[in-house]
């Protein structure tokens, strides 16, 4: 016990050598992981949807890392395996994967259209699934690795106007405790973080509803909506060998929103 103490250093946060895979980090929060995963020393690889790279391109080789991306439809298994395929051509490994993209959609409950829970399932959970299995694979081959949900403040409890986005972010707790239990044999930690409310493009417009950004900062009892800032150093946190005995649990980083009524 005195020896492990003794030993630790701050080295257990650095990722250098490692490799992320970050789902949709050209934009959003998914930038932020980027981010910081190359500040720490990872190459990044970003499978994308939208066209523009330019911002994240920058971003990350200001830290002097390496970064590739690959273009397609997480709802394509094809794609999904050209990922796999395509990270471990161009780095020959792959120790971190991000399942950062997803969708929403608002609607009225009674109204709301069959096609858009299917997509929004299918982006949000079901890519989701068959990404992390397929990249398992690999990373029991390496013996070690970290797989990083995105869940929502919306997995522990519900709203109105967007049923899927809520069932998929429930989904995304359990299938993070189904890998943990599956892959935790092979060295593979699979976690979640659950973000709260945060002032981004994507909430722009109901970050903008006064009436109902009020009634949210009412009840964070850090009294304001996050940044994408806020989540950098749990994603680091849970990519670094500094969590290598977490496993299956989902971490809230959303002010205390949670935790209150």
């Amino acid at each position: 016990m005195e020896n492990k103490i003794t030993d630790f250093s701050l080295n257990l946060f650095s990722l250098k050598g490692k490799v992320a895979i970050v789902t949709g980090a050209n934009q959003g929060l998914g930038m932020a992981y980027a981010v910081a995963f190359a500040k720490a020393g990872a190459d990044l690889f970003i499978p994308h949807l939208t066209e523009d790279v330019s911002e994240i391109t920058q971003l990350v080789e200001e830290t002097g890392q390496k970064v590739k991306f690959l273009q397609g439809d997480l709802t394509d298994k094809n794609y999904i395996q050209n990922i796999v395929d395509t990270c471990m051509r161009e780095y020959g490994r792959i120790d971190i994967l991000v399942n950062n993209a997803g969708a929403s959609k608002f609607g009225e409950f009674t109204e709301y259209p069959d096609a858009a829970w299917e997509k929004i399932m299918d982006i949000n959970l079901n890519a989701v699934y068959y990404l992390s299995k397929r990249v398992a694979k690999e990373m029991i081959e390496q013996k070690s690795g970290k797989i990083i949900n995105i869940a929502s403040a919306l997995a522990f409890t519900a709203d109105k106007k967007c049923p899927p986005y809520t069932t998929s972010k429930h989904g995304i707790v359990g299938l993070t405790r189904v890998f943990a239990a599956e892959t935790g044999q092979y060295n593979i930690q699979t976690n979640a973080i659950a973000p709260g409310f945060l002032v981004t493009e994507v909430n722009q417009e109901i970050s903008q509803n006064k009436e109902y950004y009020n009634k949210i900062n009412d009840r964070i009892p850090l009294g304001r909506w996050g940044d994408p800032y806020d989540l950098m150093g749990t994603a680091l946190f849970l990519a670094s060998s500094a969590s290598d005995y977490i496993n299956g649990f989902t971490i809230s980083v959303d002010g205390g929103f949670a935790s209150t009524i």
